[in-house]
């Protein structure tokens, strides 16, 4: 049951699906919505927050044996075994991923604070400031004049109309991850400034579905490098037709647990590349 448990804090945050955290000293300080979690050496597995924000009901011995069949997989695997898969708060989730549209990691989470600071409660915890991510509302009824102070640039409106369609109900994060994966995807992708990438990253870190796999340039020169003969890749760049074609074919590869394969193959891939994170 231990191995159950089994979490690399560096690795995970380290990995790109969240990007509200800091380090100080040995403990890891994020905001998830309207908690701050802290995270030291060890994990309190008894916690309902940190149980759940681990996932901690995965069954993740069974998941990487799964996914290790794969070769190129359980490399990735080996590099990186205690990185785990996070479930955020969605509504954060769902923003945090809008902003990340043609952007790199540092921008990401300059935006975020900002518009955490801007419209989000402050806290203090262990005399260290933090601000809680906005609620829905929050930003739905704030003005773009003001979002756009937070340097989003064209992504100012989609946050904006994202925001409202969560808070008048078009966007219901329960519905959501009741729904199957295709149905929920497509909801999604009806919120302006949500394509295809971004719905996958709210429904792999948020939503309990884990046969997302979100597809970018990365994950192309991933599929590229390691696996041309398996999925015959012939694109150079991933069109609407050619994401659900490459999708389809990672998931009848690597199972239901295709988002987890995904997610160890693109760090290791951006760790050997040397590529910065939140560190």
């Amino acid at each position: 049951m231990k191995d159950n448990f089994e979490v690399n804090i560096d690795d995970t945050i380290n990995s790109g699906q969240v990007f509200l955290w800091k380090k100080f000293n040995s403990k890891w300080y994020g905001v998830n919505g309207e908690k701050i979690l802290i995270l030291g050496d060890k994990l309190n597995v008894k916690s309902k927050d940190i149980h759940n924000f681990f996932r901690f009901d995965d069954d993740f011995q069974k998941i990487k044996k799964q996914l290790s069949k794969d070769s190129v997989a359980k490399k990735a695997i080996n590099n990186f075994p205690g990185m785990r898969i996070l479930r955020q708060d969605p509504f954060q989730c769902y923003i945090s991923f809008i902003v990340s549209s043609n952007s790199n990691i540092p921008n990401i989470q300059t935006r975020l604070q900002k518009l955490s600071q801007k419209f989000g409660e402050k806290k203090t915890i262990e005399g260290k400031e933090f601000f809680l991510f906005p609620k829905p509302e929050k930003l739905a009824n704030a003005s773009i004049t003001n979002i756009a102070k937070c340097g989003l640039g064209y992504r100012t409106k989609y946050v904006k109309k994202a925001a409202v369609a969560v808070n008048e109900g078009t966007i219901n994060f329960s519905s959501l991850k009741k729904q199957d994966y295709q149905d929920a995807r497509d909801d999604l992708c009806q919120v302006f400034g949500i394509g295809k990438k971004v719905a996958d990253c709210i429904l792999l870190f948020s939503l309990d579905k884990l046969e997302a796999v979100p597809l970018d340039r990365w994950v192309l020169r991933i599929l590229e490098k390691y696996y041309s003969k398996e999925f015959q890749i012939r694109t150079k760049s991933i069109t609407e037709k050619t994401y659900d074609e490459l999708h389809d074919k990672i998931v009848d590869h690597f199972g239901k647990y295709a988002g987890y394969a995904q997610q160890f193959l693109f760090k290791n891939e951006r760790d050997a590349f040397e590529k910065k994170w939140i560190g």
